[in-house]
């Protein structure tokens, strides 16, 4: 399988997807509305800009979104409005918030979460040749998986709906509750080559295209931590082979080859969820971030994002998490489920730990090969970044 169009290198620089500095687009498909969304655009939609160079770090970022949706509507419950902070959060976010100070600022951040899909939205997301899925198996373990096609293989057929052509591959830990659905789900879309991504939760089950996801809560996030990448050509008369079969090896603890992947990686994906939902988000940072303490203990700092706090938010409820990580230039992916604990140290540093019980290797995973990353300007320094002092080797 081969990718073009869409994924042509140079289309960088999407901006934001709540809407907030983009162009607008026709009013049909917008939130509320039954209409389906409308395909992604060609020209005069999105603006872009054409790569130039690849120096270590990418461009400064922009300041995150922090607006009001204008047409959210206002919940109310027995004739009395409902609290804002606590419709959006459940009391596992909430009480990280409150630890931490930050209550104000994530009940102004989280007014831009909504429940449909914008157009400028669904036209991103036909775009992606990836997207990550977020479930529990039949056995209750957390699992982030990888989906792949052409772009346009995930498409907004409504502001409260995507379609999604095939699904994980036989063998996946997720194939078989996804096949009996409907599950609690949640979905990501990021970008590389803008540092762009949506998040998606709700449900997904199955459908005759193969997965249909139906979202209650939709949203984009900053490009901090994101590192760009951009896709690389296909080799000639690679798109006529037939599709290789994804060759799994499955585990209890990380090997040596899995543990140095990971001590290697810049970023990385964590499904966890509660009973009111789960989502899947984004972890980077420079290589070195991820720490391997044995071969069933990871660690990774907490950096400073948007404070909203819905993966520590749900680790305070559930313990329950998986990893997923991705090798960029050989498409392979490490699946990881077991549980993770935050560690609070003063002046409000966090550090999650996570203990593997079950992994999941697989080669090939992805027909998408990406160039080296430009580290996003947003990544702190880690010792090993510093230069070397007087005298050194």
């Amino acid at each position: 399988m081969t990718f073009s169009g869409p994924l042509a290198p140079g289309r960088t620089g999407l901006t934001d997807l709540d809407g907030t500095r983009l162009e607008s687009c026709a009013s049909s498909g917008a939130e509320g509305d039954p209409a389906p969304c409308p395909p992604p655009p060609t020209r005069g939609f999105l603006r872009r800009r054409a790569d130039r160079g690849s120096p270590r770090a990418a461009p400064p970022d922009p300041p995150c979104p922090t607006a009001e949706p204008p047409d959210r509507p206002t919940a109310r419950q027995g004739g009395h409005p409902v609290d804002a902070e606590r419709r959006t959060y459940h009391h596992g976010s909430l009480a990280v918030q409150r630890r931490l100070g930050v209550e104000g600022e994530a009940a102004h951040i989280g007014r831009s979460i909504g429940g449909g899909i914008r157009p400028v939205a669904a036209a991103f997301l036909e775009l992606q040749p990836h997207l990550v899925l977020a479930a529990a198996d039949a056995e209750g373990r957390m699992w982030a998986s990888l989906l792949t096609g052409r772009p346009g293989f995930a498409r907004a057929t409504g502001p409260h709906s995507v379609s999604v052509r095939g699904g994980p591959p036989a063998g996946d830990p997720l194939a078989g509750a996804l096949a009996t659905g409907p599950v609690p789900a949640a979905a990501l879309a990021l970008d590389p080559r803008t540092r762009r991504r949506m998040r998606m939760g709700g449900s997904v089950r199955p459908s005759a295209r193969g997965l249909l996801l139906e979202t209650e809560r939709v949203f984009s996030n900053c490009p901090k931590y994101i590192q760009q990448r951009l896709p690389l050509p296909a080799a000639p008369g690679a798109g006529d082979a037939a599709p290789a079969v994804p060759l799994h090896r499955t585990g209890e603890e990380l090997d040596g080859d899995q543990s140095a992947f990971l001590r290697a990686a810049d970023t990385f994906f964590i499904a966890t969820g509660t009973s009111d939902g789960v989502d899947v988000s984004h972890r980077g940072g420079n290589p070195g971030f991820l720490r391997v303490a044995s071969p069933t203990g990871l660690s990774w700092p907490d950096y400073p994002g948007n404070a909203m706090f819905l993966t520590l938010g749900n680790l305070e409820r559930d313990p329950r998490a998986g990893i997923l990580a991705l090798d960029w230039s050989t498409g392979a992916t490490l699946q990881l489920t077991g549980t993770a604990r935050t560690a609070y140290a003063p002046g409000g540093a966090r550090t999650v730990h996570f203990t593997v019980e079950r992994t999941v290797h697989t080669e090939a995973a992805s027909p998408v090969r990406w160039t080296a990353p430009r580290y996003s300007p947003a990544n702190p320094a880690l010792p090993q970044d510093a230069p070397p002092g007087p005298g050194a080797d």
